[in-house]
């Protein structure tokens, strides 16, 4: 028997080569984040929020308008995930007690009015918005309502437990409890906010005149 022969006839097949993998993002997320930074990149260059288009933005982007349509209803829809995508995500929350979520939720904010303070297209954007009731209504649907309904949903599980007072309306008691905050990241630009226990000193500060009888309970 020619043994090579056979030797060669039996050896086990070589195995496939090996296939480098796919490299880079899928085409859909690919357009996405080049849609977004063709908006950025146009307000750098001093472009102004009111003056962007639909086409504009296409032909920064290398995309049709079609592409931006798939994801957006409109320009507004667009711009206020520009204006999300600004900003720091927001943060999740310990659910421990409502007092440490609504310290979390305050250092939230203090953050954002450092960074609108600090960053100026930030700053611009957010400026500009008022001038667009479209945009403004937008922005408030999808964001500036959810963190309000998160705010609710925090106090009526301090009510609930006890660690604030129940015979206040829901809707005041959060107010209370944010306003301070928001008045130096909103109104005043001049307040400091580069303290981080700033949070804690407003919220602690506040629960000895809303607390309920878990909260005075605990500190006993």
């Amino acid at each position: 028997m020619d043994t090579d022969r056979h030797a060669t006839l039996t050896a086990p097949a070589a195995p496939p080569p090996c296939v480098p993998p796919r490299r880079g993002r899928p085409r859909s997320e690919a357009a996405e984040q080049a849609i977004l930074g063709a908006v950025e990149r146009l307000m750098t260059e001093g472009g102004s929020l009111a003056d962007l288009t639909i086409e504009g933005i296409a032909q920064a982007a290398g995309v049709g308008k079609a592409t931006i349509y798939r994801r957006w209803a409109n320009k507004e829809a667009l711009l206020v995930d520009v204006l999300v995508r600004l900003e720091e995500p927001e943060p999740a929350l310990p659910g421990t007690s409502a007092r440490d979520d609504l310290v979390v939720l305050l250092d939230f904010m203090r953050r954002r009015g450092l960074a609108k303070r600090s960053r100026w297209m930030l700053r611009v954007v957010i400026e500009q918005m008022h001038s667009m009731p479209a945009l403004k209504e937008t922005y408030y649907d999808q964001v500036v309502q959810p963190r309000r309904e998160n705010i609710r949903r925090v106090v009526e599980r301090g009510v609930a437990a006890g660690e604030f007072r129940a015979d206040l309306d829901g809707e005041l008691l959060g107010e209370m409890l944010i306003a301070p905050m928001l008045l130096r990241a909103v109104v005043w630009d001049d307040s400091p906010l580069d303290d981080p226990e700033l949070p804690a000193t407003i919220v602690d500060s506040l629960l000895e005149g809303l607390c309920g009888p878990a909260h005075r309970a605990g500190a006993a």
